[in-house]
């Protein structure tokens, strides 16, 4: 057979092939109802987003090695993707879901069908709606299990239990958003936190519908913890039972054994609870940890049940930590490490330093703002922040070389250095608008120093990078130094993860290997600080050949 010498024949002629391979092979379907539904919690009925009508949304159950298509059709009022958290979409980001960052969002009455292969990733993520505020309620779990014939690296537990930690709001969540936006002000906190979607024992109106579990004596449990909450990160513990952490983000740890974690927003956590306490019924808890200064936060408690069968006692509630327990979480975070000695990149070749934080923007022109001080709040990122494109997605503009929808200059590095965590003048208070972007060349190894900023507060940010997981080779507290600190950096185990908690008024850094072609995002998890600007993204070049290049669009991408 003739090769014909045309290298876009050769790369059509490829796709074609790819794609024939992943639809013969198809072994998981979904269909995603994206739709209203009437719910009842706190006393109170109101019409939520949901998926198939589950709050929370059907738990996807997988192997490694799967190809998994999943169509999506939108039935509520308002635009929607789906994004699957954690996924790598190796040279697919067509199926990672970001509005306006990979995809135009499906509109109502509208589809797209996602189609993506799990590669080499095993453990606990999960998916949710990535267009506006829409996750509150439309989130459900993502469970990869190894290849068959396979096994986990730690004993068959008895029991696998996602547990999914979230917020609920009495209001409409866009309605929300919107006041604000339109204000300027932080948005209403929550009025409960979840466990499956139920605010449990605690919480007024909400005994009935507690979410238990039954257990044997003996019994070991499997439990995927699950950080949805839109804006909180969350204290998770199990009265009088001892939790020995597995795999946090999908990937395996060094196992280590304690009693309380703490999950970041957009966060898994694998944990093995083993049922050997006296028979009883035992809470499982969660509530804040809450960093930003004089910030309103939910201080509620949400409760589930661990109950040994035959048990009729009264549950037994568990001790937290003080909302503020920064060094609980220090010291919880500090033991998690890879299982063994790591392929972390040594050679850097692009050496990145991220400023992150609040801001403030004039109010005027304008109505009064009820932000501090008469304005706006807004978040950035080397002082940019983040505007989304409006009329095309970044990954379109950059795949089809559409002007004037983003600009390649995003800043490698503060554009003012300052005291990032010490008092800062009001001067480099307001950031600037824009939709930057970064280049990376493909393979090139990239280091981030992710670093707090204390305009307004310091605060702990999740921060999660699309289609990538990064080694986590260093966390710290105050500003960043690296005459000093790099030569402590761990890179023997250093954990693995795709969201990473930036220390409160700390800073963290990350590496990984730019080896999967597209757009990506990276952006601060908690969604009132993506809303204000906590956001850029990169562009990952592509490299040589079919493997190291961006597969071309679906046919049935939605158009804006």
């Amino acid at each position: 057979m003739e090769v014909n010498s045309n290298p876009f024949f050769n790369f059509i002629f490829v796709a074609i092939i790819l794609t024939f391979v992943s639809i013969t092979n198809a072994n998981i379907y979904h269909e995603f109802n994206v739709q209203e539904q009437s719910v009842t919690r706190l006393c109170k009925s109101h019409t939520i987003i949901t998926v198939n009508g589950q709050f929370p949304g059907p738990t996807l159950e997988l192997n490694n090695g799967d190809y998994v298509v999943v169509k999506v059709t939108n039935k509520a009022r308002y635009n929607v993707t789906i994004h699957w958290h954690g996924l790598r979409h190796m040279q697919n980001p067509w199926a990672d879901g970001p509005e306006m960052v990979t995809q135009c969002p499906i509109m109502p009455g509208g589809s797209y069908t996602y189609r993506f292969s799990i590669q080499d990733q095993e453990g606990t993520l999960w998916w949710h709606a990535h267009s506006r505020w829409l996750r509150a309620t439309v989130y459900g779990a993502l469970v990869i299990r190894p290849k068959l014939g396979a096994s986990y690296p730690f004993p068959k537990p008895k029991l696998e239990l996602p547990i999914i930690l979230g917020e609920w709001w009495n209001q409409d969540i866009i309605s929300v958003l919107q006041q604000a936006l339109f204000s300027g002000a932080a948005p209403n906190i929550s009025d409960a936190l979840t466990i499956n979607g139920q605010p449990g024992d605690l919480i007024k109106c909400s005994r009935q519908g507690t979410v238990k579990y039954s257990v044997n004596s003996g019994d070991t449990i499997l439990l995927r913890v699950i950080n949805a909450a839109l804006n909180q990160q969350l204290f998770f513990t199990v009265a009088n039972h001892k939790l020995t952490v597995v795999a946090t983000d999908a990937v395996y740890t060094k196992p280590f054994t304690t009693t309380v974690i703490m999950v970041g927003p957009g966060q898994t956590t694998d944990v093995l609870l083993t049922a050997n306490q006296k028979p009883g019924r035992y809470y499982m808890a969660a509530r804040a940890y809450a960093t930003a200064r004089n910030a309103p936060f939910d201080n509620t408690t949400t409760t589930a049940i661990l109950q040994y069968k035959s048990a009729t006692s009264s549950p037994i509630l568990p001790r937290l930590p003080a909302y503020n327990d920064t060094n609980t979480v220090t010291a919880f975070s500090n033991q998690i490490k890879s299982p063994g000695k790591t392929d972390v990149p040594l050679k850097i070749d692009e050496n990145l330093l991220f400023a992150v934080g609040f801001g403030f923007f004039n109010c005027s022109p304008g109505p009064r703002c009820q932000g501090p001080n008469n304005t706006r709040f807004a978040a950035s990122m080397n002082n940019v922040s983040f505007v989304l494109p409006t009329q095309t997605s970044l990954l379109q503009a950059y795949t089809n070389k559409i002007p004037n929808v983003y600009t390649p200059d995003f800043p490698a590095t503060p554009p003012v250095k300052f005291d990032f965590t010490g008092n800062v003048p009001r001067g480099l208070w307001q950031p600037i608008r824009g939709t930057k972007l970064y280049k990376l060349k493909y393979g090139a190894n990239v280091q981030i120093v992710l670093q707090d900023t204390s305009i307004f507060s310091t605060e702990d940010h999740p921060i999660h990078l699309h289609g990538y997981h990064f080694y986590v080779v260093g966390q710290g507290f105050g500003n960043f130094n690296p005459s000093r600190d790099t030569s402590r950096f761990n890179l023997i185990d250093p954990p693995q993860k795709n969201t990473i908690d930036v220390p409160v008024g700390g800073w963290a850094a990350i590496r990984f290997v730019a080896d999967n072609p597209g757009v990506w995002l990276m952006h601060c998890h908690i969604d009132t600080h993506l809303a204000w600007g906590f956001g850029m993204a990169f562009i990952v070049e592509n490299g040589v050949g079919p493997s190291q290049t961006l597969l071309p669009p679906p046919v049935d991408l939605p158009r804006c």
